[in-house]
């Protein structure tokens, strides 16, 4: 069987049910081949090189995406197809905050609408260029797949960092994610 996005659109929205997302999870098909679609580090999906430009359908394919041994898969109770990810399937475009310092809460909201309430369920990390030092922050959203945090809520995010056991980072949730070592800051 060839894969199709088109299938998959019709498979993916058979399978949801309301505004819950599809049980991914649960769902273990045989591997039908690699679909040639792929999500930037911008979080643009192209498929055939072109981009996706229906946001509806990239909603849709965001809500079948899952992670398998480090691999991105589209998934219906019936079709497993391999896609490419240049870095994180998704982006993180804003953010809230509610109250301050220990008791402060990050809630990101990504480029399809999903949304995560940073804390132990859904960690803050930042990797760090090897070359440049320039840091790549990133948030858990759901059952290992993770959001790249954007630049300007990322400046934000700094902006409301604290100092904790020679590191600066963020509090949300209760849990405090580190950043950088606070001997590192300029």
């Amino acid at each position: 069987m060839t894969p199709s996005a088109d299938g998959l659109a019709a498979a993916a929205k058979a399978a949801s049910t309301g505004k819950s997302l599809p049980p991914v999870h649960l769902w273990n098909p045989p591997f039908c081949g690699d679909l040639d679609m792929r999500i930037a580090r911008d979080g643009t999906w192209f498929y055939l090189g072109t981009p996706i430009g229906r946001f509806e359908l990239v909603k849709l394919f965001s809500s079948i995406l899952k992670r398998e041994e480090g691999k991105y898969f589209l998934v219906t109770p019936v079709e497993k197809v391999g896609i490419t990810v240049d870095d994180a399937p998704f982006v993180a475009v804003d953010f809230e905050t509610s109250g301050e310092n220990e008791s402060q809460t990050l809630t990101f909201t990504t480029h399809v609408g999903d949304r995560a309430v940073a804390g132990g369920d859904h960690p803050i990390r930042v990797e760090r260029d090897p070359k440049t030092g320039e840091p790549s922050p990133y948030i858990l959203i759901r059952a290992d797949l993770e959001a790249l945090i954007d630049r300007k809520s990322f400046y934000r995010l700094v902006d409301l960092g604290s100092h904790k056991d020679g590191w600066f980072g963020l509090w949300s949730g209760g849990e405090f994610f580190p950043i950088i070592p606070s001997d590192e800051l300029d």
